[in-house]
C-alpha cells in the first residue's frame, strides 16, 4: 500500500502521547505499543488459533507475545528472516524440556537466532495462521505497514510455494489508536488484508472479502529487489522453469527504458560477478589445461575461493547446473563436475563473491531435489600455500573455465 500522511500522524501521535515502548522513536517501525502483550495474549481466545498447528508470526517486537503464546501452546512457530536476506522462514525449535523462561527467550529476536533452523522453499509446511504487524489498520481489514512491503511479499511467497491456502486467516495486533479509517482506493492488488484485529481492549473480526495476494506479481518486482532478496530469485527461477510469466518491472513494456528479457539477465549481474568476468576470464583461459583435468599449478588458482554444491540428483547433467548458475548470475570462473558423486565445485575470484553466490543459491533445487550449497571446507592455497583440495580428480570428473558456461 502506498504510504499516506495518516501513517506519519499515527507515529507522531504515539510518540506525543507516550504510547510506545522500546525501541523508539516509532517512526519507520511497526510500533511496539504499550499493552502489546495483553493484546497478543488475546489470540488464545480465537478459534482460528485453537485449531492451528503451524503459525507464521512476523519478527516485530510488538508480536513477541504471540510468539510466546504459540510456543507455550506447543505449536510450530515460523518467523520470517529479517528483510528476507537469508531465506524465507526460521522454524523455532525450543530445546527439550524448555522452561517458561527459555520459551520467553525463544520468542525474542535473539531467541529466534539461537533456537531456530532455516526453512527453504522445498519445506513441507502448511501455515494455518498468519500474524503480521501494522502501522495502521481499518475495521474493514485494510492494512498499512511501514512501507517496505515485506509482509505482502512473504504472504505472496507462501502462496506461491503452497504453504498457505486462500482461506488462511490473517491476524494483526495493534494499539487502539492504530485502528483508523482507510480508503479502499489506496489499496493495490498486492496489498495484504487482515481478517482479525486484536488491540488491548478489542477483538475485531473484519469480515474482509477482498482477495489476498495469490502469488508474486512479477511485473511489480524490480531487479534491485531481486538482488536484495536471494530467495526471490530462487522462486522466480522455479516459476520460469514451470513456464509461468516472470517478466519483471524493469522488463515490462510500460516501464521507462525497459530492458529486453533476453538482455536483462546479463545486465543484472552483480558488480562482483561482472568484475570477476572482465578481469579474470582471459587469465583463466590462458591457464586452462583441458576439459579432462584440473591444473595443479598454484599460479593457476591464485586466491580463488571455492563453493561446494552437493546433493545433486543422480542423472543430472552438468548443463542443467550451468543453466541454473546462469539464471542466478552465479557463473564461476571454473566448474569441477563430479556428477557420479552428486557434487560439484565452483571457483570464484574472492571470498566475498563466493559468499554472495552461496546466499543467492540458498534453496536451489534441480529435478525436485534441494541442493546443498556452502563454502568448501578446504580451500586451496590456505596458510603456507599448501594445496589441500582436489589436486587429483577421478577420471569421471572434469573441469571447465568460465568460457564453458
Amino acid at each position: 500500500m502506498h504510504r499516506q500522511p495518516g501513517v506519519l500522524v499515527i507515529w507522531d501521535y504515539m510518540e506525543a502521547n507516550n504510547l510506545a515502548d522500546f525501541p523508539r522513536p516509532v517512526h519507520h517501525r511497526i510500533p511496539n505499543f504499550k499493552g502489546s502483550h495483553q493484546a497478543c495474549h488475546a489470540v488464545r481466545e480465537l478459534d482460528v488459533f485453537k485449531r492451528t498447528s503451524e503459525i507464521k508470526v512476523d519478527p516485530d517486537k510488538p508480536l513477541e507475545g504471540v510468539r510466546l503464546v504459540t510456543l507455550q501452546a506447543r505449536k510450530t512457530l515460523l518467523v520470517p528472516t529479517p528483510r528476507l536476506r537469508t531465506g524465507l522462514f526460521n522454524k523455532i525449535v525450543p530445546p527439550p524440556g524448555a522452561t517458561k523462561e527459555i520459551l520467553r527467550i525463544c520468542a525474542t529476536s535473539q531467541g529466534v537466532k539461537d533456537y531456530s533452523v532455516p526453512i527453504g522453499l522445498d519445506a513441507k509446511v502448511q501455515v494455518d495462521l498468519v500474524v503480521v504487524g501494522s502501522v495502521a489498520v481499518s475495521e474493514k481489514g485494510w492494512r498499512i505497514g511501514k512501507g517496505e512491503g515485506f509482509a505482502d511479499m512473504e504472504y505472496a511467497m507462501m502462496m506461491s510455494m503452497g504453504a498457505i491456502r486462500e482461506d488462511t486467516p490473517v491476524v494483526t495486533i495493534v494499539h487502539d489508536c492504530q485502528v483508523v479509517d482507510i480508503a479502499e482506493e489506496l489499496l493495490d492488488d498486492h496489498d495484504l488484508t487482515v481478517d482479525y484485529i486484536l488491540t488491548p481492549t478489542r477483538t475485531i473480526k473484519t469480515g474482509c472479502k477482498r482477495p489476498k495476494p495469490q502469488g508474486i506479481i512479477w511485473h511489480k518486482i524490480s531487479y534491485e529487489m531481486l538482488e536484495r532478496i536471494p530467495i526471490l530469485k530462487n522462486l522466480r527461477y522455479r516459476e520460469k522453469q514451470a513456464g509461468q510469466d516472470v517478466i519483471l518491472k524493469d522488463e515490462h513494456p510500460g516501464f521507462p527504458n525497459a530492458r529486453k528479457p533476453a538482455d536483462s539477465d546479463e545486465n543484472a549481474k552483480t558488480g562482483n560477478t561482472k568484475l570477476q568476468t572482465e578481469s579474470t576470464s582471459a587469465q583463466i583461459r590462458q591457464h586452462h589445461v583441458g576439459n579432462d583435468s584440473l591444473s595443479t599449478k598454484s599460479e593457476t588458482h591464485g586466491a580463488l575461493t571455492t563453493v561446494y554444491v552437493g546433493n545433486i540428483p543422480p542423472g543430472t547433467r552438468v548443463s542443467e547446473l550451468k543453466s541454473a548458475l546462469r539464471e542466478f548470475h552465479a557463473s564461476p570462473l571454473r566448474l569441477s563436475w563430479q556428477g557420479a558423486q552428486g557434487r560439484a565445485f565452483l571457483d570464484y575470484m574472492d571470498k566475498m563473491t563466493a559468499e554472495s553466490v552461496v546466499s543467492s543459491l540458498k534453496g536451489l533445487s534441480l529435478r525436485g531435489q534441494t541442493l546443498r550449497v556452502e563454502m568448501a571446507k578446504n580451500q586451496r592455497n590456505k596458510g603456507n600455500g599448501k594445496k589441500i583440495h582436489r589436486n587429483v580428480l577421478l577420471k569421471s570428473n572434469f573441469s571447465m573455465p568460465l568460457a564453458g558456461l
